[in-house]
């Protein structure tokens, strides 16, 4: 009689019960692995809402701080306007020195204050973007009127290229023009002499570049990737003399892109360099037609 192939009826209960024995332990361990991922999700969410917690209590203390200083530091400006105007008497020549350092440093603070401030609306999402057209030929005015000051006192010439056939824009002049304020003054501040020069110029069919080119101190291709970082500063010896936050480059490149654009650099140490900023012709929220 030949062998029979088929397994018999203990072999298969034996066979099935191994099955359902090792199915059970696959959910048991299936079940364990649902657990550990639901506990991590739980785990990740408690952090995400402490670290929304920190970021809210950060900028709370940013923009709370910043009010706290505007008062006094407009005090000690007002106070030393009227000192330099020497409205309540004569000052001696040490008197107008020591005046005017206390009116550069808080001029400084201010800045710092303002730039902290800037930050604290940014991060907590209470920037509020305002287009409108505008003539470029405005802003340029506007920027020169504001550096002359600075200027007629350094060896370096503040030239503004004359934006000959661009059209009007649509955006926010007052983010652009900050935007090109913190070029401006971070190139003067890095140029002993030469020229500091600003310009406009399409870029494609619908976008614009703005640039402010310098004759300064350069930068180093290695940080170029860093400089618009929070807190981001040079490592040079004017750096070391001329304070700051750090955050001017930082703010224009959040500025830039509430703007739809981006911004960069070109530089060269020794030979100077270049910052620039790209933004559309129009903003997305643009009108049908000009009023």
């Amino acid at each position: 009689m030949a062998e029979s192939t088929d397994l018999s009826h203990a072999d298969q209960a034996a066979l099935i019960a191994r099955l359902q024995s090792e199915s059970a332990a696959l959910r048991d361990e299936l079940e364990e692995t649902n657990q550990g991922v639901l506990a991590l999700y739980a785990e990740l969410d408690n952090q995400a809402d402490e670290l929304r917690q920190a970021s809210d209590l950060k900028s709370r203390f940013l923009s709370y701080m910043s009010h706290e200083f505007r008062t006094p530091l407009g005090s000690i400006l007002s106070i030393t306007s009227l000192l330099t105007d020497e409205l309540d008497g004569p000052l001696s020549e040490e008197q107008h020195r020591q005046v005017a350092f206390v009116s550069t440093a808080a001029r400084e603070l201010s800045d710092m204050v303002d730039d902290l401030l800037d930050l604290a609306k940014i991060e907590a999402g209470r920037i509020n973007i305002s287009p409108a057209w505008f003539d470029m030929l405005d802003l340029f005015s506007a920027l020169r009127g504001m550096f002359r000051p600075i200027v007629n006192a350094s060896a370096v010439d503040l030239i503004f290229e004359e934006p000959v056939g661009l059209p009007r824009l649509f955006t926010d002049d007052k983010k652009l023009a900050q935007i090109l304020r913190n070029f401006i003054a971070n190139s003067l501040k890095f140029t002993a002499r030469g020229e500091v020069r600003i310009s406009a110029r399409r870029e494609g069919e619908d976008k614009i570049r703005f640039a402010v080119s310098d004759t300064g101190i350069g930068i180093a291709p290695e940080l170029h990737g860093t400089l618009f970082e929070d807190f981001s500063q040079i490592d040079s010896p004017l750096q070391k003399r001329l304070r700051g936050t750090g955050l001017g480059l930082s703010l224009c490149k959040r500025f830039a892109e509430l703007l739809g654009g981006e911004v960069g650099v070109e530089s060269t140490p020794g030979v100077g360099s270049v910052f620039f900023v790209v933004i559309p012709l129009a903003l997305a929220q643009e009108p049908p037609h000009e009023a």
